[in-house]
């Protein structure tokens, strides 16, 4: 007889590889005709909302790790919410205006000034929608469920004109103003820039040490000592129009060289050694409180320079005299204009020296460094010249370095209720904990928010003039601006004149003649994102304002999280969202930026294109992603290599399956044997810790338990044991069926657990389960984890002593195996001595102690004391001998039964007594 079929070996066709690149395609074009986002919605209505508020990626370009990060999260939480008990839609958004865009035109050959702002605009517009189209592509290939059929779009009509209205009603609670003070300007872009637009570079600047004559020292110093300032940028000096002090420093002043100065007394040996002064001399001291009001002499153009007092000077660097130029400083704006001083500004919009900086106009501001320099040194005030290399602003766009310039503009005033943001920042839940500190200090320190950008492609600035110049921004035109663009699109604003845009029959004191302009700037593109919430959740009927969750990269906390905190606390008072949170970036595996010049980047495409979305996924769910996340070949490697582990074990679960029906062999548990209930008490706690950790965002938990989980408990125990059961005994044995019970569970739970994750492998096995009814695991719930009770406490504290002494014994049969005693452990015979207080563990009767330590004999021989010395283990003392007797031919265990049976001489009894009963005619 063929022993071999009668064995119950696995049988399945779900396939030991995977192909992903291949088969998710294939996964997801089903997803797509079964409709399965709305199939989800449908199925979750009812239930509470979980609205994950999707920060949008910039329409421009194909996706990075970066983009893949963030989306894969998103796309996690997301799944999870929705089989936890939540109605959780999910709606992409892209933000599609501003300098890139414009840039990609030009770059693609488009003429500007061949067309009209209007004209440009659409092509802009065109542009964006093609990468839009592109990227969502390239989102679905990751398997992100969402609305990618109806996504929110910032150039949408209905978007711009929720955008109006945000900003008609800040400007109607005063927060909206025009002023001229220094903003970060960008002559490479001609365009004034926010803080999130700027990003820090090292810049080798001059560092020069300059005198400026005392003009009137009021009897408190003599017109023969200078004031020493300290700068790196020489072409603000024609900008100067004072010096700042502190009012609580000690000044002192020195005679160094045949020449007096006054400087920061605290600074002066620093001082002294960067300029090569030799003989120094301190003369006197004086408070700084004691100069306000002095003046010197400007060292080019002899006007008066005003000793100011700030709380901005520091004693960090330099020589506690502060050059102040109130047109390219944001603490030289506010000194000067607490003390009346102009607002000088030489240089245009290009960057470029004006009139106001006689000998230079015509310099770019960076090429005027020299000249200024060789000038003040002709004028014996130059003390000394030096190059510095240090961090500087620049365009993180152009990446060309940026300058403060004082221009006109429309500011938001955060002054104006600082206070609301903070409070809201304390009633957000932040992930990490430490984002709320970041997010609160930026609050806290930053000045107000420049919107207006001079570009084309934007949303206008709805802001009207009359005739006398007077700004116009009331109910009724911001209403009346906001109809227009739901209707038209703002390019109307492009395409009509002032008065075809205002309400008909609109009359302003400012206008007697009934005429008016448009503005002509554009707002930053920070407000477009910042009024997402009004934009998208609240004009949208599948979502709810406030959010549940931002989650977006760390470098947001001065961008998309402060902007959308800034417009909800303006107009509503309370933040967008009721938590944050945040990831780091994506860095190569030796923790370096990922650039083109390194070779080191790795893109998302190329990942999926080898080994398949649900690899990056899994990555995704690998790392700590609250900190910068490496990746790499070999780090992908690892991961695939866990995937594999899972796919094998949820293969070999669902192949002892194949003749398992839930509804009629599914053993109840209190008829399972205490191992197998040992299994289905490690499966809840796998369920309930899985369970907790997703509610915290803590994927890396998620991972590392079910990996745990999957190579532990299940593949070097569980299913290794299983094997002399579930092949061997009759289908119907109630040793069977009761193991069955338990991976059936088992299986079903892992892969509603892991389906956030690896969306794709849990759909696919799920399809090979015939009996369940929901056509898809996203269509189900998680699973939920039993009440412990006492019994089960008990039980885990038995076999938690019993998996300390298998230890023991497969280390004992190790030993053996390396020493030719035994080949398989199955021709072993074990011995153990054990300690008094497991003797009693150790004889139970309902445990088959061979078959859990997968040996063909087990007996105590003793108490501890007794073990002859070759026993070896810590716990128990081992003896590992070759069982005596013959294997039998089906089972391959050596029992000592062999032969009894004469029908069946090559088997042992009960393999003898399965093909007896079962399998002969």
């Amino acid at each position: 007889m063929d022993y071999k079929s009668t064995l119950l070996m696995p049988k399945t066709d779900f396939p030991m590889r995977g192909n992903l690149p291949k088969n998710e395609p294939k996964m997801q074009e089903r997803w797509e005709e079964m409709d399965i986002y709305e199939k989800v919605q449908e199925r979750t209505e009812g239930r509470p909302f979980f609205v994950l508020h999707d920060g949008p990626p910039y329409a421009n370009g194909d996706l990075h790790m970066g983009h893949a990060l963030n989306k894969v999260l998103k796309d996690i939480i997301v799944r999870h919410r929705s089989m936890t008990g939540y109605h959780a839609p999910y709606v992409p958004g892209w933000d599609t205006h501003g300098l890139p865009i414009e840039q990609a035109l030009v770059n693609k050959g488009v003429n500007r000034k061949e067309m009209t702002v209007a004209e440009f605009r659409e092509l802009c517009k065109e542009y964006a929608l093609e990468q839009i189209d592109r990227q969502r592509t390239q989102f679905k290939r990751i398997g992100v469920r969402g609305n990618w059929n109806n996504p929110y779009i910032t150039l949408k009509p209905e978007f711009e004109a929720r955008q109006i209205g945000v900003f008609g009603d800040m400007a109607k609670k005063g927060y909206i103003y025009k002023g001229k003070k220094p903003v970060y300007w960008s002559p490479s872009s001609e365009s004034a820039l926010a803080e999130a637009e700027i990003e820090y570079k090292d810049k080798k600047s001059p560092s020069i040490y300059v005198a400026f004559p005392v003009k009137d020292g009021k009897g408190v110093l003599d017109t023969d000592v200078n004031f020493l300032i300290w700068t790196t940028t020489p072409w603000t000096i024609p900008a100067n129009l004072g010096i700042s002090v502190h009012p609580d420093f000690d000044y002192a002043v020195v005679e160094a060289d045949g020449k007096k100065y006054i400087l920061a007394k605290d600074l002066l040996e620093d001082v002294s050694s960067k300029v090569g002064w030799e003989q120094v001399e301190t003369l006197r001291e004086l408070k700084g409180r004691e100069l306000e009001h002095l003046t010197a002499g400007h060292p080019l153009y002899g006007r008066d320079s005003l000793i100011l007092l700030g709380d901005h000077v520091t004693i960090d660097a330099g020589t506690g005299c502060v050059h102040t130029a109130p047109g390219h400083g944001e603490d030289d704006f506010r000194v000067g204009k607490a003390n009346g001083l102009d607002v000088l500004c030489p240089v245009d919009d290009r960057g470029y020296m004006t009139d106001e900086a006689p000998g230079f106009e015509g310099l770019f501001y960076d090429q005027a460094n020299k000249p200024i320099t060789e000038a003040l040194n002709e004028k014996g005030a130059l003390v000394h010249l030096e190059f510095i290399t240090h961090s500087y602003p620049h365009d993180w766009r152009s990446k060309k370095p940026v300058i403060f310039r004082a221009t006109s503009q429309w500011f938001a005033s955060i002054d104006k209720f600082r206070d609301e943001l903070l409070q809201a920042i304390r009633d957000t839940s932040f992930t990490p904990a430490w984002g709320e500190t970041r997010l609160y200090n930026m609050v806290r320190d930053r000045g107000d928010w420049c919107i207006s950008r001079q570009r084309a492609w934007g949303v206008p600035i709805p802001v009207f003039y009359a005739e006398n110049g007077e700004p116009v921004i009331t109910d009724e035109t911001i209403e009346h601006v906001q109809k227009l663009f739901r209707e038209h699109g703002s390019n109307v604003w492009f395409e009509r004149e002032a008065e075809d845009l205002l309400p008909e029959g609109f009359t302003h004191p400012g206008s007697p003649n009934g005429k008016f302009t448009k503005e002509t700037d554009i707002m930053d593109v920070w407000f477009d994102s910042g009024s997402t919430h009004q934009g998208v959740l609240v004009e949208r009927d599948d979502l709810v304002y406030p959010a549940d969750l931002y989650l977006e990269g760390s470098d947001q906390y001065r961008g998309w999280f402060n902007s959308s905190l800034t417009t909800s606390v303006a107009i509503n008072g309370h933040a967008p969202y009721k938590g944050i949170l945040s990831h780091g970036f994506t860095l190569d595996g030796e923790g370096r930026k990922m650039s083109k010049s390194l070779g080191n980047v790795i893109v998302p495409a190329k990942v999926m294109d080898q080994m398949g979305a649900d690899i990056l996924r899994l990555w995704v769910s690998s790392a700590d992603y609250t900190a910068d996340v490496h990746v790499s070949d070999a780090i992908f490697k690892q991961v695939s290599e866990v995937y594999r582990k899972i796919r094998n074990t949820l293969r070999f679960l669902h192949g002892n399956l194949s003749d398992f029906d839930p509804a009629k062999d599914r053993v109840a548990p209190e008829n399972l044997r205490p191992v197998d209930k040992y299994m289905d008490l490690k499966l809840q706690r796998l369920i309930r810790t899985v369970r907790e950790a997703y509610d915290r965002y803590d994927f890396m938990t998620v991972y590392t338990s079910v990996n745990n989980f999957v190579t532990i408990d299940l593949s070097s125990f569980y299913l290794d044991i299983a094997k002399d059961v579930v092949y061997i005994e009759a289908a119907d044995h109630p040793h069977r069926c009761a193991m069955q019970t338990v991976m059936y569970d088992t299986l079903t739970a892992l892969l509603k657990l892991m389906s956030p994750i690896i969306p794709h492998t849990a759909d696919e096995m799920w399809g090979y389960l015939v009996h369940e009814e929901a056509e898809s695991v996203q269509l189900t719930d998680m699973p939920e984890a039993r009440e412990e009770t006492d019994e089960d406490f008990a039980l885990m504290a038995r076999f938690s002593e019993l998996m300390e002494v298998r230890d023991d014994v497969l280390k004992a049969l190790e030993e053996a195996r390396n020493g030719k005693v035994i080949g398989k452990s199955l021709e072993a015979a074990v011995t153990v001595y054990v300690p008094e207080d497991l003797k009693v563990l150790l004889s139970s009767e309902d445990i088959d102690f061979a078959q859990f330590f997968i040996v063909s004999g087990f007996r105590i021989g003793g108490n501890l004391e007794h073990s002859p010395a070759d026993a070896t283990g810590s716990r128990v003392r081992v003896v590992v001998e070759k069982a005596e007797g013959e294997k039998c031919a089906r089972c391959w265990s050596v029992p000592g039964t062999v032969g009894e049976n004469p029908e069946h001489p090559e088997l042992c009894a009960r393999c003898a007594d399965v093909v007896t009963n079962h399998y002969e005619a």
